[in-house]
């Protein structure tokens, strides 16, 4: 992972610095590497807090207010993520020079909005993976929701859904081998459907595009 630079209390010329969810680490790393991208320091908070919403504001606050007087421009790779727009009123309070990605979160801006938009409205009851909750389905839902010692939870957790739609990044058959377990785990239908990186790829080159 790329770290931004220590504290020094002067600003970073030509960089960007993104403050992104963990569960985006590896992507971001890896459109880093494949684009040439020197510009991008990255910072990320806790991906487990994809189970614990609300407090995402509050950290991007505090992240923000460390890094702000280092970096002309500030990029936040979240969507609303279920903050009920707590995330753009953090966003209001730090500048025009701070933005996040559009959607409201991973699955709508790596789909695109408009293939999203088709996705949901084919099956209400769509549960969403991407390639990072795949790889951690264990910790973040299985032990995250305490589903292995209280399996009962289950059925009353995913009641509403039907179907498990994964929105692969990476070209990887045995992650669909482990979507589809997943699934099955939870009793749902299984649909792949592989995006790439979609508007997170496009968002970050807009972005590099400001400061070059």
């Amino acid at each position: 992972m790329t770290v931004a630079s220590p504290v020094t209390g002067s600003v970073v010329p030509g960089k960007l610095l993104v403050i992104a969810c963990g569960a985006l680490a590896r992507e971001i790393v890896w459109l880093q590497k494949h684009n040439g991208w020197g510009q991008i320091d990255l910072q990320c908070l806790d991906a487990e807090l994809h189970n614990r919403p609300k407090q995402i504001p509050q950290k991007l606050r505090e992240k923000i207010a460390q890094y702000r007087n280092q970096y002309q421009h500030i990029f936040v790779a979240y969507g609303d993520c279920g903050t009920g727009g707590e995330i753009d009123r953090v966003l209001a309070e730090a500048g025009d020079s701070v933005e996040r990605l559009p959607g409201a979160h991973c699955y709508s801006f790596y789909a695109g909005e408009a293939r999203f938009t088709e996705i949901a409205e084919e099956e209400l009851g769509s549960f969403y993976l991407t390639d990072f909750l795949v790889e951690h389905f264990d910790r973040l839902m299985i032990k995250g929701l305490k589903l292995d010692k209280h399996p009962e939870l289950r059925d009353q957790y995913f009641a509403n859904y039907k179907l498990v739609v994964y929105l692969s990044q990476r070209e990887d058959p045995a992650l669909v081998v482990r979507a589809k377990a997943a699934a099955a785990f939870l009793g749902l239908e299984f649909r792949h459907e592989q995006s790439g990186y979609g508007d997170l790829e496009n968002g970050l080159q807009q972005q590099i595009l400001k400061i070059v």
